[in-house]
Order: structure tokens, then sequence, then C-alpha cells
């Protein structure tokens, strides 16, 4: 397979709207959640400005790839997961520079943050002083371990989340240790949450006529809330179960002859039964030992051997072929190159290619998700510059050339 992109360019659409046009967004978060999180509203018209660092800027900014085509690193988590949003650079020490801030706020439906509890009231910013002032805003407060509890002023990075939800105990290597995912999945599932949660406030001001109110939104728990059933069980039966234990059997990832791997599920008795088909084995679904789920999980590394012991004589995509005769719910495993080889991905338009606006090559990214056919979402613009919105943003409230000039001079603010 090619591992070049044959994507055609996709033109920016500065002209585009969509259902959340006329909601503005201020996002004071640094590093993934809180990105992710306006990167949903962003995609689909919401306003929203990234309320930086002057002189540094958001953390995410210096999450970088190393790139021989990229001297200081290929800064693809920026590129992707601010577009569509507008950067103001402030010095949040200046007084001056959080007066145009608490400005903006009233221009604003939706407030952003993720600084460690308690800071946001250090700031004489905190959510009874924004309410009082601003009654319809939604404040969603991000943080590790949320605005209360025991751990509420612990770091709370998605890494160790990640190991204190029970995902790492869950997934281990074949020696036993505990493994942390490679990408930031408490932040990405977080964000998605906060992007649910902000939605379901907004509606509660927009259409029920409520007031606005905080989002108490930690990474914890929104990573507790895709993990399962296994609190539960234990709670019901007082015994944890074998974090390694399958769901399902027949199921996991296999290596083919030619080096590839497929990932394969016999999740329902109906496809067990097919499975055992493919792989010439049919009369053993009436064998007691692997006529039900709890029966083929009893017997899993027999069963497993066999799968394996098949796949591994066929080539990839035989492999696919066979399996996919017989209805059988496999596919491929890719790796970045062959993903955005594959004929479905590209049919569907799932990468797109983005001008960056900066002279370098076009960037890569996920188009706009989910779809939504009669009201869909765009890509207006690239990640922003540090600071490059700073001067039409202090205009758009009113300040005059002076105003904007003595504040860069004090240093409040950063324009790019």
């Amino acid at each position: 397979m090619s591992t070049e992109p044959s994507l055609p360019l996709q033109p920016l659409q500065p002209a585009a709207t969509g259902p959340l046009q006329g909601v503005r967004v201020l996002d004071l978060s640094r590093l993934v959640a809180g990105n992710m999180l306006t990167l949903q509203l962003a995609d689909f018209g919401a306003d929203v400005i990234k309320v930086e660092a002057a002189g540094s800027g958001d953390t995410l900014r210096e999450w970088r790839e190393t790139h021989a085509d990229f001297q200081q690193g290929f800064d693809g988590w920026w590129r992707t997961y601010a577009r569509n949003k507008r950067s103001l650079a402030l010095d949040l020490r200046n007084a001056e520079a959080v007066g145009w801030l608490r400005r903006l706020m009233g221009t604003a439906q939706v407030l952003v943050e993720s600084f460690r509890p308690g800071t946001l009231e250090a700031m004489g910013l905190g959510p009874d002083v924004l309410l009082a002032e601003h009654p319809r805003l939604v404040i969603v407060r991000l943080s590790g371990w949320g605005q209360s509890g025991p751990y509420r002023e612990l770091p709370g990075f998605g890494s160790l989340i990640e190991g204190f939800s029970g995902f790492a105990h869950k997934h281990r290597s074949g020696d036993g240790v505990p493994q942390l995912p490679n990408l930031a999945m408490a932040d990405m599932i977080t964000g998605l949450t906060g992007a649910f949660a902000t939605m379901t406030a907004l509606r509660e001001v927009e259409v029920r006529g409520g007031r606005g109110q905080v989002v108490d939104l930690s990474l914890l728990e929104p990573m507790l809330a895709i993990m399962g059933p296994d609190v539960s069980a234990y709670a019901a039966t007082g015994v944890e179960g074998d974090p390694g234990r399958k769901i399902a059997s027949p199921r996991g990832s296999y290596r083919c002859k030619d080096g590839l791997w497929v990932s394969m599920s016999g999740s329902t008795d109906a496809m067990a039964r097919r499975v055992f088909e493919a792989i010439g084995r049919g009369p053993l679904f009436d064998d007691p030992r692997f006529a039900t789920n709890a029966a083929r999980l009893s017997n899993d590394k027999e069963l497993d051997g066999m799968v394996a012991d098949f796949i591994a004589g066929l080539p990839q995509a035989q492999c696919l072929a066979v399996f996919r005769s017989h209805g059988v719910t496999v596919g491929p495993i890719y790796a970045p190159s062959q993903l955005m080889a594959d004929s479905h991905v590209a049919q569907r338009g799932v990468y797109v290619r983005v001008d960056s606006g900066d002279g370098s090559a076009p960037t890569v990214m996920h188009q706009v998700t989910p779809r939504l056919q009669g009201t869909p979402g765009s890509i207006r613009s690239t990640a922003p510059r540090r600071g490059q919105h700073t001067e039409e943003l202090l205009r758009e409230l009113g300040a005059t050339p002076a105003q904007c000039a003595s504040l860069k001079q004090q240093g409040g603010v950063e324009c790019s």
C-alpha cells in the first residue's frame, strides 16, 4: 500500500455557518480535553476564542512530533484541535487586560477553564461573581479529579486517570504489566463528554429559559463511565474478575501469514457459528464446550489457538476474504499509512488536506464529525498564531487604537 495520501486539497470555508452560529465560547483551558471540547463547538459554527497566556500560549502548541521536514517538530495536535478558533493572548496578571477579558465575558454564552480548582476564585472570577454579572453564562470547569473531594487539588493529567480508573489494570501486557493507552484517551473522552454537557446546559438557558450554571467536568468520571460493569459486578458479588478476561470468545487480534494483522469478534452465538464454519470446524458449535459464550470463554485458550492457527496460514487479504464470505465480523489492523490508503476511508472523506496557511505543506486532519445532513459543520480557518486575533477582538469590544497600543506596550496583550 502507498504511504502517500491521495487526498484532494479541501479549501477553507470562511463564510460557512453552522447550527451553533451566534454562540461565543471563551476557552481558557490548556492541552487536550478543553481543546477537544471546544473543537466540537467550533466545527459546528461557534465562535471559539482561545484565551492564551501572552508569551507562551496554550501548552498544546508545544506537543510536536519529530520530523525532518519540520525543524521544530510537527505540531499536528495544535493544527488539528485549534482549527476554527481565534486566539486572544493576554497577561492575566495585568489588571487592564483582565478588565478587557471580563468585558469579553459579557458577550459570551460559554466559558471553559482548566485551572487548578480555586484558581478562578483567587483571580476574582469565581462562578458566584461571574454568574451574578452574567446569569445566563455556562461555566465549564475542567479538572483531573473534580471541583470537590480530597483529591481536588492534586495534579490530574490523563495518564493518572487512566491508571486510577482501572483501565491500565484491565489492559496488561503478556507479563502482567498494566498498560497505559498510547493516546490521550481520558482527555479525548472528557472533551466529548464536555461538549455534550455544554449543549445540555445551553439548552436549559436558551430553550427552557433557565439560568446559567457550572459544569463540574473531571477527567475521572467520564473515564469511569466507559469502563463497563466491573465495579457493579464487584459490588454485587464481592469478587474481582480477572482483568484480562475477555468479554466474548472467539475475539482477538491475529497475525496473518504475511505479517499483517486482523481483528475478529464472535460476540454472538450466530457469529461464533460463522467463525467455526469459516475455519472448517462447523460441527464444533454443537460441542457443549463451545455452544454458548460462557462455555467458549471457559475454553477460550483452545478455541483461540484454533482461530490463530487458521489465520496464520493465510495472508491478510485472503484471510479477510474468507471470513467476510461467511459473514464474520473481521477487519484489518492498520498503521496510519494503511489507514490513509484504504478505499473506504478515501471515499467517505474521513481525512482531508487543509492549507496550513503558513507556507508549509497542507495538513491532513480528520473531517468534521459527526456528519449532520442538514446543518453540517465546516473547517473555516486554520489553527491561529498566538495572539493572531488579539487586536481584532479588542476592537470588537470598542478598544481604540491608542488603548490597544498601550496594552501592547505594557505587555498586557500579545498580537501577531
